[in-house]
């Protein structure tokens, strides 16, 4: 059995760091995609390859194991030895000073026939027996950031069945979903959530931050302002000779807590001034007079 090689499945260099493996990953994962490919067999065995080599490269410890496993076996090979005679337990306890299968590094089962070929017979045979303390499955979804205050609904193809999946509101990027026993070989998937850019709202945790232009006129005398929140427009009370760059706290406006929906964080507004271009006569006869008078 020819080596598979994770590197070249997701079109990355070895040096690749995780931002490139997962826009690597995303591209295929969306051209090969089951919703996509509809009945099309090697797309769909395309597709579990795909989520196969993210899943190890996308996680540091797994990636490193991979890496020395894979040059191990490679230099094997290079030497004349043939796939079935190389011992990955005798090299796994030798290098590691533990005892154990391949399969024990990582995790549990969920991997393809030569992965579990080139990692150990062990592998096979207890993959099935450890399916819920397994990894499972990764998948990656994207959503937008409103989608992500307020929740999403998602409809995957798995194992020839539709499901909807719920994605719950205050998910970040990074956050995953685990929807149980829909991977393949009844294994668990996750849903591993990507929250689109945005340029309005800053998220830190829970608690968000955005800008909001104010008239000159409104600091120095006093007023009101629309402010832009995830669940749309509110007035804010600005007190007389507020000062450029204030920040304004609004209590429950942020986003929602992942476990308690109704719990929210904070928004914070900062105010930038907003100078009029164009000037009426009397308004700039009025502001040349007001110049002239001492604070």
């Amino acid at each position: 059995m020819d080596y598979k090689d994770y590197y070249k499945i997701l079109d990355v260099s070895r040096k690749a760091g995780a931002d490139d493996i997962r826009k690597a990953y995303r591209k295929l994962a969306m051209q090969y995609h089951p919703d996509k490919n509809s009945g099309d067999k090697k797309a769909e065995e395309k597709f579990k390859e795909i989520n196969e080599a993210y899943q190890v490269l996308s996680d540091e410890q797994k990636r490193a194991r991979y890496d020395q496993l894979g040059s191990a076996y490679s230099n094997f090979r290079t030497s004349g030895g043939r796939p079935g005679d190389f011992q990955w337990d005798d090299w796994f306890q030798q290098n590691t000073g533990q005892r154990g299968s391949v399969d024990d590094m990582f995790g549990g089962g969920g991997f393809s026939d030569f992965f579990r070929t080139i990692f150990g017979e062990a592998a096979r045979s207890s993959a099935r027996g450890r399916t819920a303390q397994g990894t499972g499955y990764q998948q990656e979804v994207q959503i937008s950031f409103t989608e992500a205050y307020d929740g999403a609904t998602r409809q995957l193809q798995t194992n020839g069945r539709k499901l909807q999946v719920r994605i719950p509101a205050g998910v970040k990027t990074g956050s995953k979903v685990r929807v149980a026993g829909a991977g393949p070989e009844g294994l668990d998937l996750y849903l591993v959530i990507h929250v689109e850019d945005q340029d309005r709202f800053e998220r830190d945790g829970y608690n968000l931050t955005t800008t909001s232009a104010v008239s000159i006129f409104t600091l120095i005398l006093g007023g009101e302002a629309d402010v832009e929140t995830p669940a749309g427009k509110v007035k804010l009370s600005i007190p007389a000779g507020t000062q450029p760059d204030q920040v304004f706290r609004l209590a429950g406006r942020g986003m929602p807590h992942l476990k308690k929906a109704n719990t929210k964080g904070d928004l914070y507004v900062k105010l930038k001034v907003q100078v009029p271009k164009y000037l009426s006569s009397k308004q700039r006869e009025l502001i040349e007079e007001a110049s002239r008078i001492k604070f």
